[in-house]
């Protein structure tokens, strides 16, 4: 009864997504298993936009079997969690060598897939297949946990899999989706509206914002540490710079703990690595430093002639680790303790400003000052690639470094 009660609803009030097929239409398996990954701790409205944007870049598992993984990590950035983008091109890897291009059909042989965790193969199975299979994301737990009032996770998967009928199973799962999302929030959920108000036992108790019951949050330790802003001005006349990337020690991501991997969403979807929640403390700022006139001479490797352009040092982080492999502004450790200016990427008269960037990772919090410096013609080689400041947004800095550019940035127009 429920189900039906359910389905007869989606009918008339899906949501029309664009990696759902449309009424009548055949899932595309790989749309659906994207679409999963992204929505992992990713809202509808933050995927929309960047689900568009990577299929016109990446249309077909083969394609993305073939990509770059440096230009898929950054095209991910700002999404957060960003072992789902390494592990989205070692499926898709794994795919085309062994299952010929085409996702295999069965829970098993997808949770058998880097970064197919339970969810993100009972969702797949289920959407792309028709497959029967128990699809238990937050909006899914909210719905059934207050339909039975079921506390916990066990119980919730049971009372789910209860419900969930032998054919479209797909639908039915993406109607628990649509119904958590709009109707059965977790503040003030639309009762009135709901078709399953009449069979709810939370709406019975009138106690629905007691469900689903959540564990005590534990208070997550902060860590600190320092990134470099290391700026240089390029003239008309042509100097020879370092433009490569060139991986460097891993200064905080060795000493960071890697958060474990989850399955399920929140606000549309669930995931596994970094938060992309992050924030700037504003405070007085200093001026930018003048330039350090050490000894020494850059490497050269190409040269660059954009006259009166500014550029900015940027390292590629360890392939292993928080926000292994991506772009990154260069960092000092990450310790319990305030750094200073330990471990810069080059000798500089380095100054503090009055700012600090703020991250949530799975299991700490980030605090990070903002050391800026000036790189002049005679100042110590410095290992990394210069990026055009005018251009950073294309270097797809993961959201923590964004943050701290805009910061810096505010500082020059202050």
């Amino acid at each position: 009864m429920i189900a039906d009660m359910l389905l007869d609803w989606y009918d008339k009030h899906r949501r029309t997504l664009p990696w759902r097929a449309l009424p009548g239409e055949a899932a595309d398996p790989y749309r659906v298993w994207l679409s999963e990954v992204m929505l992992q701790q990713t809202t509808v409205a933050t995927v929309r936009p960047r689900f568009e944007a990577w299929v016109a870049r990446w249309p077909t598992v083969a394609s993305l079997a073939a990509a770059d993984e440096a230009e898929v990590m950054a095209a991910w950035a700002g999404l957060g969690y960003y072992a789902r983008a390494r592990n989205l091109v070692r499926a898709a890897q794994a795919i085309a060598a062994d299952h010929g291009g085409r996702l295999p059909d069965t829970e098993a042989a997808l949770r058998a897939l880097p970064g197919l965790g339970d969810y993100t193969a009972a969702a797949v199975a289920a959407i792309a297949f028709g497959r029967r299979a128990v699809v238990v994301d937050a909006n899914v737990e909210r719905v059934v946990s207050r339909l039975f009032r079921a506390a916990g996770k066990p119980a919730v998967r049971a009372s789910a899999d209860a419900v969930t009928p032998d054919t479209r199973a797909g639908d039915f799962a993406q109607a628990m989706m649509d119904l958590g999302s709009a109707i059965c929030s977790p503040k003030r959920p639309k009762c009135l509206l709901c078709p399953l108000a009449g069979e709810c036992a939370a709406h019975a108790a009138r106690d629905e914002e007691a469900f689903p019951v959540k564990p005590a949050k534990k208070v997550r330790p902060v860590r600190f540490g320092t990134i470099f802003w290391l700026e240089r001005e390029v003239s008309d006349t042509p100097t020879a710079v370092r433009t490569e990337p060139v991986e460097v020690r891993a200064r905080g991501a060795t000493l960071a703990t890697r958060p474990s991997t989850s399955s399920g969403r929140t606000g549309g979807g669930v995931g596994a690595e970094s938060s992309p929640s992050s924030s700037v403390r504003p405070e007085p700022v200093e001026a930018l430093p003048s330039s350090s006139e050490g000894k020494g001479s850059p490497s050269t490797s190409s040269v660059r002639t954009e006259g009166g352009k500014r550029e900015v040092l940027l390292i590629r982080r360890p392939a292993k680790g928080l926000l292994g492999g991506m772009r990154a502004l260069p960092t000092g450790p990450w310790i319990e303790t305030q750094p200073g200016l330990a471990d810069p990427p080059a000798a500089a008269d380095w100054a503090l400003l009055n700012h600090a960037v703020t991250q949530g990772f799975t299991h700490f919090t980030l605090e990070l000052a903002l050391a800026v410096a000036r790189w002049g013609a005679h100042s110590a080689h410095a290992d990394g690639e210069w990026w055009p400041v005018d251009d950073l947004a294309s270097a797809g800095l993961p959201t923590v470094f964004a943050k701290a550019a805009e910061a810096i940035g505010r500082t020059r127009c202050g």
